[in-house]
């Protein structure tokens, strides 16, 4: 997979180098700095790239603003995002677009590499991967909409684990119920959210998710 980063941290930029390259992948070109970041991209036009939010000269959201922009100009460009803290305007922002081929992980999953680079070959085959304490915020954040607050607690945690990405069956695992149960939990969902039904995919259950989160699901 051919990647490129965008890092302001030296040594956390060299170590993802690291990490990537000894792992089967190749980084074809890394920015420090927000302006070097979509010329990077359209330059290289990389299978995925891994890109911090706040990034100089002011340490706001070149990243995030830069990875608007590529998916401007590049729509299926997976994008991988980290950050420090969790960013709810901006996660909320990069979404809206539609979460096929994005991710948005705290830097401290990058500590955690099988789980890390589990995220980056997920995004890169165009699926999504969600801290679970970016959902959770993004759903805090929305709790005071009246369809949410008719969600049984068990409807909730199974709406995280949608937002997430996770399927049904590893839905059940988690849960310690049945596949079938969890089918109910998510029609149950869609209905109280009034959401039309999705297909079965991961990808259109999330979309799902994150419209509802944003707005245009709870009216």
């Amino acid at each position: 997979m051919r990647i490129v980063i965008a890092e302001d941290n030296a040594l956390l930029r060299e170590g993802l180098i690291l990490l990537l390259t000894s792992s089967g992948h190749e980084v074809v070109a890394d920015a420090a700095t927000g302006p070097e970041v979509l010329p990077a991209l359209l330059e290289h036009r990389p299978d995925a790239a891994v890109l911090d939010v706040r990034l100089p000269p002011t340490f706001r959201d070149e990243g995030l603003r830069a990875a608007i922009a590529a998916r401007g100009r590049l729509p299926e460009l997976p994008i991988l995002v980290l950050s420090q803290y969790v960013e709810e305007t901006y996660a909320a922002e990069l979404l809206a677009g539609g979460a096929q081929g994005i991710g948005y992980l705290l830097k401290d999953r990058v500590g955690r590499v099988d789980q890390f680079l589990q995220a980056l070959d997920r995004v890169a085959a165009g699926g999504t991967a969600l801290d679970p304490e970016v959902v959770t915020q993004l759903l805090t954040r929305k709790a005071s909409a009246e369809p949410l607050r008719s969600l049984t607690p068990r409807e909730r945690q199974v709406l995280e684990l949608m937002a997430q990405g996770k399927a049904n069956g590893t839905i059940a695992t988690e849960l310690v119920v049945t596949e079938r149960a969890v089918s109910k939990h998510i029609g149950s969902i869609f209905l109280k959210l009034g959401l039309e039904p999705d297909d079965g995919t991961v990808h259109r259950r999330v979309l799902a998710v994150l419209a509802y989160l944003e707005g245009k699901g709870a009216r």
